[in-house]
């Protein structure tokens, strides 16, 4: 049984970008967002340009006389192929005129055989389905904090607010190597599917889009989304596209294709064109590319969140290496100085051998570059901790100035002193008395005994809190077991 698609799109500014660089496409047959990036480096003319190859394709279907529908992989077939000519077209723009050079953009689409989607993606625009009120996402963000998340370094909470969440492994910016992945994904009736630019994605959960999908007006739900992210703080472009999945409608299977965002507007130019690399020469580029690099990316600008590379093969003008090579070096050591100004604001307290120790920078490691050194040691020993703040120290705990960071010292020390102060009970016996004592009894409301002594703390008892009240690092108090 073959449904149909109900769809809603829009696209938008943001309230801080001074220009949109994201584009959109939808039709019966195609849903398409792709996020430019490369600021002045046009990232609109990118995303344009992946847009204006979807609608292409797109329109070899839309006649009467048009061929059937492509089903399953032949889906992939077509939309993967007009994502390769925009990738080529991108080459060639920048091999026409090396400006353009650093433009890029993400590709996140399906096209729709009425019972499957057949989707390409590439970046870290999103896909989602939500099928009887559950959420999941169709796609996987080729992204730096991506990577991070998979290996288990980092949380998808971390990953939200890390510094370098923009940073991307893969896009389409001219270079073979940057394969899209490709996925067939089967519908049912009722299924609602979300397409839409890191501009709605990084700024609002996932928690949070999947209750506004559920909500039943789809009007309502873009509306509702596109809200949310300007409450996030509207950073950047934001694009959406929604569609629900109806029984079978030729009136919403002959709507019109619509364009949204940047290629509404934005000129492709005239230019040269080289031949396309053949599947041999795409087949070795992507067995010869590794690991995709990344270099620091301005928010701010969102200049580059890429590394760009120009194929020899491409055009067979040598000098336009020196040019590249030239715009890696400038981006590079702003990405390094950026860093280290960022970094330079960053302490926490961890562990140095078997001694506490305050650290300037991240623990985290940026591939084999430790971001953190030693500030200050301590004469704190690790050994001597309760276990609970042993295991905090081992997992280093942040603070927001070399301050806090030696608060927290202080607060570790007496925690210290206070278990060894129980050890020492514990393997210390009562001295007996030779003779009678003929000191006078004191009352025990007005005895006072000094820090230390055995006799001041029984085994089992909890020390109160070292922690300074308000203090950001919250260390509990300190029992016998803990020691």
């Amino acid at each position: 049984m073959a449904f149909s698609l109900d769809i809603r799109c829009h696209s938008e500014i943001g309230l801080v970008r001074r220009n949109n660089q994201d584009s959109g496409y939808v039709s019966p047959r195609m849903l398409v967002v792709a996020d430019g990036m490369g600021g002045a480096a046009a990232g609109d003319l990118a995303s344009t340009v992946a847009v204006r190859h979807v609608a292409k394709a797109d329109e070899r279907f839309s006649g009467e006389d048009s061929p059937d529908r492509p089903q399953g992989e032949e889906m992939l077939t077509v939309l993967a192929g007009a994502v390769a000519e925009a990738n080529d077209e991108l080459a060639d723009l920048v091999a026409w005129d090396s400006s353009l050079e650093g433009m890029g953009t993400t590709f996140c689409g399906a096209m729709f055989s009425g019972t499957q989607l057949g989707i390409v993606h590439i970046g870290d625009s999103r896909g989602y389905l939500l099928r009887q009120g559950h959420m999941k996402r169709m796609t996987h963000d080729h992204s730096w904090v991506q990577s991070l998340i998979d290996e288990g370094r980092i949380t998808p909470e971390e990953a939200a607010v890390h510094p370098h969440r923009s940073l991307l492994l893969k896009v389409l910016n001219g270079q073979p190597q940057h394969v899209p992945d490709t996925q067939i994904v089967d519908l049912r009736l009722g299924d609602r599917i979300l397409f839409c630019s890191d501009g709605l994605c990084g700024l609002v959960d996932d928690s949070t889009i999947a209750e506004h999908l559920n909500t039943t007006n789809l009007d309502d739900v873009v509306d509702l989304l596109a809200t949310d992210a300007h409450a996030g703080g509207g950073t950047d472009n934001i694009t959406i596209v929604v569609a629900e999945v109806v029984e079978a409608d030729p009136v919403l299977d002959t709507c019109e294709p619509h364009i949204i965002g940047a290629a509404t507007t934005r000129k492709v130019p005239e230019h040269e064109v080289t031949a396309p690399l053949s599947v041999d020469q795409r087949s070795a580029a992507v067995k010869g590319a590794g690991k995709s690099p990344v270099l620091f990316d301005s928010e701010a600008e969102e200049s580059m969140r890429y590394a760009p590379v120009d194929s020899q093969n491409r055009r067979r003008r040598y000098w336009l290496w020196a040019i590249v090579v030239l715009a890696v070096v400038i981006v590079v050591t702003g990405g390094i100085f950026g860093t280290r100004a960022y970094l330079n604001t960053q302490y926490y307290v961890g562990t140095d051998g078997n001694a506490v120790a305050i650290y300037q920078g991240s623990p985290e490691s940026l591939a084999w570059v430790r971001l953190s050194h030693v500030a200050e040691t301590t004469d704190v020993k690790t050994s001597d901790l309760p276990r609970y703040y042993r295991e905090r120290v081992s997992e280093n705990i942040r603070v927001s100035s070399l301050e806090s960071a030696r608060v927290t010292v202080t607060e570790l020390r007496t925690g210290a002193q206070q278990c060894k102060a129980i050890r020492e009970m514990a393997v210390t016996p009562p001295t007996a008395p030779t003779k009678p004592s003929t000191t006078p009894e004191i009352s025990p409301s007005a005895s006072s005994v000094p820090f230390g002594t055995p006799s001041a703390v029984p085994p089992s008892a909890a020390v109160a809190s070292p922690s300074a009240s308000g203090h950001e690092v919250d260390l509990p108090a300190v029992t016998s077991e803990d020691c």
